[in-house]
């Protein structure tokens, strides 16, 4: 048994900060409900649907990756009839989570208040750009938009030049894992108090609690900072480093470090014992850069990874995707898994990085058809019978 098992989920997400987050709650066990519209099913069925490079059987990546073990119920929440259904699924589930724009909920009657009356034991849970509450809670997000209203993008990049996003989308990302963890802790709640609760998770406060320890920092001295690449503002030498072949990062954090480190480049100028600390070599940072890279780039990466990690110096190769996928560690751990087509073929993705002892398992099942389960939901959990199935069907409500 997963550790999620028994916690049934109505997934009303759409693109990919929703999803991502019921995926990572599908993936630890959870039943996951995706409640679609009945023509044209949820956003990311259509992208990359029929590019010939990054889809499957008509099904594109973002699809095949988010929706990986759930169960796809096509119904029509702009219905009374498709909400007769939706609070008959209600009244046995224990979350509804949607990453909707605030008023939504409300508009087709699916609020937590409303929920709340049919179910005392629900848990909603709504992901937004800016949250429920505030003023601007009704303005339109997208990833990028919340990566530079963080904070994030303005630290991101190089000196003297423009501000970078995230190369991964970690606005809509963050927002997914902050609500399985929102989630998650409301569930722990209502074990010890028997009520449900709602959970209020905005991307942008995401964004703003990534920032972490440098917001504190600029609180304290009142200065804001700016990009400094892949630079660090206390230790010598950290960054990227290109050797003949590939970039390698080096983090050397301690003065422990410094020393076997200069033995592998045996380079005498950086033996001056000024240099056994970091205040000195800080005061020689672009001399003591110079030198390391002008040393690195005489052998390819891979021989001085290997050299590096004999001594134990913090460092590693900057991975292209087709590296990074094809790491041994990664491999071992389980990190690329093969999820199949529901009509045939199979694909692979990254797997879960949650890693349990104590439960089943890890289980990757295939992303569904439109609707492909609207029957067997009807049927095994609601006991509707044949002939109410065929009348909504006629209806199209599901």
């Amino acid at each position: 048994m997963q550790a999620l098992s028994g916690i049934r989920i109505l997934d009303l997400t759409h693109m990919l900060a929703g999803p991502y987050g019921s995926m990572l709650l599908a993936d630890l066990g959870a039943e996951v409900l995706k409640v679609e519209p009945p023509k044209t099913g949820e956003g990311t069925r259509r992208l990359l649907e029929n590019d010939p490079k990054n889809s499957l059987q008509g099904m594109g990546a973002y699809f095949l990756t988010l929706c990986r073990n759930k169960k796809s119920l096509t119904l029509d929440l702009q219905t009374e009839k498709g909400r007769a259904v939706f609070y008959d699924l209600v009244k046995i589930s224990d979350v509804v989570y949607d990453n909707f724009r605030p008023g939504v909920l409300e508009r087709l009657k699916v609020d937590y208040e409303t929920l709340r009356d049919i179910n005392p034991r629900i848990i909603s849970c709504s992901c937004t750009g800016f949250g429920l509450t505030g003023p601007g809670r009704d303005r339109p997000a997208f990833d990028l938009v919340v990566q530079a209203m963080g904070g994030g993008v303005s630290i991101t990049g190089e000196r003297g030049r423009p501000p970078v996003r995230s190369g991964i989308p970690i606005g809509d990302m963050g927002g997914g894992i902050f609500s399985a963890f929102g989630i998650l802790a409301a569930l722990a709640s209502r074990a010890r108090t028997g009520q449900g609760q709602k959970v209020d998770v905005s991307m942008l406060d995401v964004q703003i609690s990534l920032l972490n320890y440098m917001a504190t920092m600029y609180f304290l001295s009142g200065e804001v900072p700016g990009p400094i690449g892949n630079e660090h503002f206390v230790h010598v030498p950290y960054g990227s480093f290109k050797t003949k072949d590939i970039y390698i990062i080096l983090a050397l954090v301690g003065d422990n470090f410094w020393k076997p480190f200069v033995e592998i480049l045996g380079v005498e100028e950086l033996k001056d014992p000024k240099y056994d600390k970091r205040d000195g070599r800080w005061q020689d940072k672009e001399k003591i850069d110079a030198i390391v890279s002008k040393v690195l780039a005489t052998r390819p990466g891979d021989e001085w990874l290997k050299l590096l990690a004999e001594k134990g110096i913090p460092s590693g190769p900057i991975n292209t995707f087709d590296r990074a996928l094809s790491d041994p560690q990664v491999l071992q751990r389980n990190m690329i898994v093969e999820v199949e087509h529901p009509i045939g073929g199979k694909v692979k993705q990254p797997g879960n990085p949650i890693k349990m002892s104590g439960t089943a398992g890890e289980i990757f099942s295939s992303p569904p058809l439109l609707g492909q389960h609207t029957h067997q939901i009807l049927e095994e959990l609601l006991c509707y019978s044949k002939e109410k199935i065929e009348e909504l069907e006629r209806e199209k409500i599901i």
